[in-house]
């Protein structure tokens, strides 16, 4: 019964370490110089970045004029049926926006983050480039930055401050990231 317990403990507290560190890192602005701007994609319709996307990308507008890269890679792929994909869909926004057409790299293919991360190295180690500044939604920053170092990136982050994932909804994303970012720590990032 002892052990029983003990095994519960642990775990818990394990889980509750992680659950900080999603929060912490979240709050955290680790913006510096870096190789590339990398943004994770979220959904998009029709070829118009969700309200989540549009944010990502809103807080990449106000990175580009600080010079803190000379690139930007969207990221995300498209669902069956859909016309456009994610990173089609951000680069477009992007360069309305006022961020150079050429200083915007697509990946295209990801369907989830560690997928995305995979494609960012490639495109950035065919340039011989490897640190990056990670942008996405607060509750994703912590479980993003270890998706890249895995995938062999030096990897910074810098969460948008103006997520629409608020409320009870970020609450609740927090909970599922400390569990993604438990397990992916034990067992891969690639097998969850």
């Amino acid at each position: 019964m002892r052990a029983g317990v003990l095994v519960v403990l642990v775990v818990l507290g394990y889980y509750l370490i992680s659950l900080f560190q999603v929060w912490s890192t979240g709050r955290s602005d680790q913006a510096r110089a870096v190789d590339a701007i990398v943004v994770m994609g979220a959904a998009q319709y029709d070829g118009e970045p969700s309200p989540q996307l549009a944010a990502r990308l809103d807080h990449v507008v106000e990175l580009w004029p600080q010079r803190l890269a000379p690139l930007v890679v969207v990221t995300g792929g498209n669902q069956p049926g859909d016309r456009f994909t994610e990173a089609e869909a951000s680069a477009r926004y992007l360069a309305d926006r006022g961020v150079p057409a050429d200083a915007i790299l697509r990946e295209e293919v990801g369907g989830t983050t560690y997928e995305s991360m995979q494609g960012v190295a490639l495109l950035l180690a065919e340039r011989g480039l490897d640190t990056v500044l990670v942008v996405t939604d607060p509750y994703h920053s912590l479980r993003s930055r270890l998706v890249a170092q895995q995938a062999g990136l030096t990897a910074y982050v810098s969460p948008t401050p103006t997520s629409v994932v608020t409320g009870g909804r970020s609450f609740a994303r927090h909970l599922q990231e400390a569990a993604g970012v438990a397990a992916g720590r034990i067992i891969g990032f690639d097998r969850l």
